[in-house]
């Protein structure tokens, strides 16, 4: 376990990320399934998959997962859902696959809205191997029961210090953090 003190914070650099966005494309590019549109997921997706978007041509929608407000969040994958039931494809984009909680989430309300779970694919810059959930495209692959650096992405660095270190603490799961203060 990683005490909370012990927080080590990783600052990816902005051409890795850039290499990140085309190792996705490509991955993209090289599969038989084409998605219609890629969707950021909000926060930490939106930069990634208008990075994405860019690079593909694909059309960007969002869904805003972490404002927790219903009308850009819930609503929306029920909208999309439905449409996916019609037969269109979304690639769903994410920073990192962690704890694997928000891909779940995804996934739960696209199928429990009875959307097509098949016109559905994940895509993430960072895959943790012993997430609860798996990815269908990743730039790259850690395994959290070793790697416990927290990443911070291009567009975090201009977060304040406080705020990395309270994210990073958010939910004790994603990098085993102990209990003590």
């Amino acid at each position: 376990m990683t005490s909370a003190s012990e927080i080590s914070f990783n600052h990816i650099a902005h051409e890795r990320f850039l290499a990140d966005i085309e190792t996705l494309a490509l991955a993209l590019e090289a599969d038989a399934w084409k998605p219609d549109y890629i969707v950021g997921i909000g926060r930490g997706g939106l930069v990634p998959g208008c990075f994405l978007s860019h690079r593909t041509g694909l059309p960007l929608l969002s869904v805003d997962h972490s404002s927790k407000v219903y009308d850009f969040a819930e609503a929306l994958l029920t909208r999309l859902a439905q449409h996916s039931a019609k037969g269109e494809r979304y690639l769903f984009v994410d920073d990192i696959n962690d704890s694997g909680k928000t891909i779940a989430h995804m996934r739960a309300a696209i199928r429990e809205r009875g959307g097509t779970p098949a016109n559905v694919r994940i895509a993430v810059l960072v895959d943790n191997a012993v997430s609860a959930e798996r990815v269908d495209y990743s730039a790259w692959r850690i395994d959290r029961t070793i790697d416990k650096d927290w990443f911070v992405f291009p567009w975090e660095a201009v977060a304040p210090s406080a705020v990395l270190d309270e994210a990073a603490r958010e939910d004790p799961d994603r990098l085993s953090l102990s209990s003590e203060a």
